[in-house]
């Protein structure tokens, strides 16, 4: 009998492992790791820095990045999704996180069900810009111009599969249109022969294009955030012409599934903390990140509803991934 109940008392210890080791010791009680799904540089970059010294703060744990980049960041958020579900290795996801499961049909996890959302940390803001040389000056105007020469229009993106080349095919079908996508191996290649009108249009971040259209190498016809950008009033949203249609690049935090729930809702408080101290604040306006800071509950339903929209405009499109 005492036997028995020593290997029942070991079994449950073992099962609720992650719960008993935050009741007993906190969290966190070791090292953080978060996981940056891509290579060093870019705006998923300077994110996780800026929120490992903000965490570093809080826990007063070490906070660790490392990168696990490739496969359109399939590579780094399967590291994420088998890691020991504590809660102390954190997954950064991007746009593609919800874009993957309907457009790469191999994925060594499931999305929904081996992970988790903490929260949406944040926003930036799409544009779709125009050689000089293009005869239309708005989205109705362009609209209304590649109506009238059906597949006439190239428009350019990151390469195929990407979230820019998405937001392409999106408006395709948004607004019944025949363009030609042209992808390219990142974005880099793209801009000389948008300046130089070999390429019509581009899909890319504002603020990468955003010094471009300030030096006259191309025209805004776009933004496709809800709204118009405060740091750039005068371009206006797709949104104003096509009701609905809203592309932004979206940046946020999983954890392995299984993480005790008070750890996702820790975790989700302390980003939210962290994102609103005003050090991060001002060095995310600084590359036109907007801080969000949801809750579990609230990313969880943002990125099955993603799924679902994107699962749609891959089927149309019939993309594929690079």
């Amino acid at each position: 009998m005492i036997r028995r109940s020593l290997l029942c008392a070991a079994a449950m210890s073992c099962a609720l492992g992650p719960t008993v080791a935050w009741a007993q010791g906190g969290f966190p009680n070791k090292p953080v790791t978060l996981v940056v799904p891509n290579a060093p540089g870019g705006a998923v970059d300077i994110l996780a820095r800026l929120l490992e010294k903000q965490l570093n703060a809080i826990w007063k744990q070490p906070v660790l990045v490392v990168y696990k980049a490739g496969a359109g960041t399939v590579l780094g958020t399967d590291f994420t999704a088998k890691a020991t579900p504590d809660g102390h290795t954190i997954g950064l996801v991007v746009t593609s996180h919800v874009i993957n499961p309907s457009l790469r049909k191999n994925l060594p996890y499931d999305t929904l069900k081996d992970l988790t959302g903490v929260s949406m940390l944040a926003t930036s803001p799409v544009v779709l810009a125009a050689s000089p040389s293009l005869p239309a000056g708005n989205l109705k105007e362009l609209i209304a111009l590649a109506k009238k020469e059906p597949g006439k229009l190239t428009y350019a993106s990151p390469g195929s599969g990407s979230s820019m080349h998405l937001a392409g095919e999106l408006l395709k079908t948004s607004a019944g249109l025949d363009m030609l996508h042209a992808p390219y191996k990142g974005s880099g290649g793209a801009y000389p022969d948008v300046f130089a009108g070999r390429v019509d249009l581009l899909f890319d971040p504002l603020f990468s294009s955003l010094p471009h259209i300030k030096a006259g190498k191309m025209k805004p016809i776009a933004v496709l955030s809800p709204k118009r950008e405060a740091i750039a009033p005068d371009i206006p949203a797709a949104a104003e012409t096509l009701p609905g249609f809203v592309v932004q690049s979206v940046f946020g935090a999983v954890v392995a599934s299984g993480t005790p729930p008070e750890i996702v809702s820790q975790l989700s408080a302390d980003l939210a903390r962290a994102l609103q101290s005003p050090e991060m604040k001002a060095r995310m306006a600084d590359i036109a990140l907007t801080p969000v800071g949801s809750k579990p509950e609230e990313f969880n339903a943002y990125i099955r509803s993603e799924i679902d929209r994107w699962a749609k405009v891959v089927k149309a499109s019939s993309a594929t991934a690079d």
